[in-house]
This record gives structure tokens, sequence and C-alpha cells, in this order.
């Protein structure tokens, strides 16, 4: 992992490479019985509804849902099949949760097509309850498959896993969440039961690619890239699973290089990434599928959001 200052000078020389080139790209992925797939993913953006201010902070006049919406705008004008995920934490740091309890943040998510999201323990703030409540300003599902929330006011309000149609591909996604026990205070989660993140995501991935031939299966998660401790995380996830094909992750707010490769259970490849936090980087992950449904990650890219600050 680079440092930040590093990460934002590179990912502006990559992203203007990429749209430069993107012809070329488009080109290249034309071929008969190709089909394309571009991965749009936010995580920890923390109720950043607005640019950083330009006060002389290091995120200066980044980051801001309008800023995010014209970029995804124009990527979608791009004409690929788009799928737009975010990997939890969309709560809480700024006034605007404290006041609104995140029914912008759903709003401003659903005005921008988000497809489906995960929780992230910062979710649960205002309590599960208001969870509920603001659930209810969007129209894109909340995936966990680790969660067990029966006898809770979120029983039936999320869902394990969802199929997405794109093209002629089918996309299975589902989420994990962290252990909330000590991270988060026991009355907001209530009788909300953590179950094996690894266990439950591979059992889930197991069925969407051999019972529901997935195309491609998608785990977002919120346990965290890597820990010196013995914590279960988005590494251990790779390692241990199988049949997830991409973890894209939060929480640790990893402001990623580049996705890192790592191998699974039976020796296949998952795919992890993870764009840092506040919503100041958009990730963007091109995918191309062979007429035999092999895939191949074709480019990967960051998007910086907003207007770079100098530093």
């Amino acid at each position: 992992m680079q440092t930040r200052r590093k990460f934002l000078q590179d990912a502006a020389l990559t992203t203007g490479a990429l749209i430069a080139g993107n012809g070329i790209v488009n080109d290249a992925l034309a071929g008969e019985g190709t089909e394309r797939l571009i991965i749009l993913h936010t995580n920890d953006t923390h109720s950043r509804l607005e640019p950083f201010p330009m006060d002389g902070g290091r995120n200066q006049g980044l980051g801001g849902v309008a800023a995010r919406a014209e970029q995804i705008r124009k990527i979608r004008a791009e004409g690929a099949e788009v799928l737009l995920l975010d990997a939890g934490d969309i709560f809480q740091g700024t006034p605007y949760f404290n006041f609104y309890k995140g029914e912008p943040e759903m709003r401003a998510m659903a005005a921008m097509g988000y497809d489906a999201c995960t929780m992230g323990n910062h979710d649960f703030d205002a309590g599960l309850e208001n969870f509920v409540a603001q659930l209810g300003k969007a129209t894109f599902p909340v995936l966990n498959c680790n969660y067990d929330f029966t006898g809770t006011p979120m029983e039936n309000k999320s869902m394990p896993y969802k199929i997405f149609r794109k093209g002629k591909l089918k996309i299975g996604v589902t989420g994990v969440g962290i252990e909330m026990r000590g991270l988060v205070p026991d009355n907001l989660y209530g009788n909300t039961k953590y179950l094996d993140p690894v266990q439950h995501a591979s059992a889930t991935a197991h069925y969407l690619k051999k019972e529901k031939d997935c195309d491609m299966v998608i785990c977002l998660s919120h346990l965290g890239y890597k820990y010196r401790e013995n914590k279960v995380s988005d590494e251990i996830l790779a390692k241990e699973s199988s049949h997830i094909d991409l973890i894209i992750g939060g929480h640790t707010h990893t402001f990623f290089d580049a996705p890192v490769v790592y191998k699974n259970k039976t020796g296949g490849d998952v795919t992890v990434n993870q764009v840092g936090w506040a919503g100041i980087v958009l990730g963007r992950l091109d995918y191309a599928f062979q007429r035999n449904k092999r895939k191949k990650l074709e480019a990967s890219h960051t998007v910086i959001i907003g207007k770079k600050s100098s530093e």
C-alpha cells in the first residue's frame, strides 16, 4: 500500500492515461462473443456528501456526491454494462448524519443508481430501527450473509445475496460484516447474531456459482483488509474461501495501489480491492468475459473525485 500523497498523485496520472486510452481498450474488447462489465465501488464514505472544504487541509476539494455522480454518469455513457456497489460505513462522520440520521446519504446513493451495498459497523450508530427507516429511502438492497437478524427490527430487511443480470452475464453478489461486539455498543445492534464470515460467504458463493450458474461472484466485505493480530480479514477470507472471485472491501480505509490477487483454497484467483474512505476515490474494475465465460480483469483504475488539492 502507498502513502496517501503518492497514491493520489499516481491515481490522477493513471486515471488520465486510462481515459485517454479508453478507445483502445474498447476496441480490444469488442471481439465477437466478449461481454464487458465495469464494476464501480466505494467504501467508508462516512456521510461525506460535500467535498472537503478548501481550508488548506490535505483533502481539500476532494469528494462529494455531486462530483461522484458526474463521474458515474460519464462512465455509464461509455456504453458498457455497469455494476455500482458499496462496502459499508455509509453513515457517520459529518453533521449530516448527526441531524438527518442517514436519509440524505441513502437518497444520494439511490439517485446515483447503486445496485447494492453491505453494512458497516457505523451504519448501526443510530440503532437498528433507524437503519430500517433509512433503508426505506433506498432503491437498492443491503446484502449480508453472516448476520442473523432474527427477532430484531432488521429481520427480513436485508438479503444474503442478489443475482444481477448484466447483458448476458449473471453476477452474484453477497456481503459480510465485522464482529460488532466490542466495536458497537450492545444496545445499537441488539440481538443481532454474528456468524462466521468465511463459512457463510463460502457457502453462499458455492450456491451462487454451482446452483445458480453465476459467471462471477462478488463479496462486499466490511471485515477490513488485514491485521497483525489473528482477526478475520479480507486477506483471510480470500485465502480460506472458495468460489469468490472478487472481494470489495472496507473498514480499514486502505488505499490500494492496485487490486491484490490471492489464491483460494482450491488454487483459484481471488481479487481484493478497497478505495480508502470519505468518497474521495471511486474504484473501477473493467472485466472481459469470453464466450466460454472465462473472465479477465482488463484494467483497474482509481477515479479521483472532486478537485485535487495541490500538496
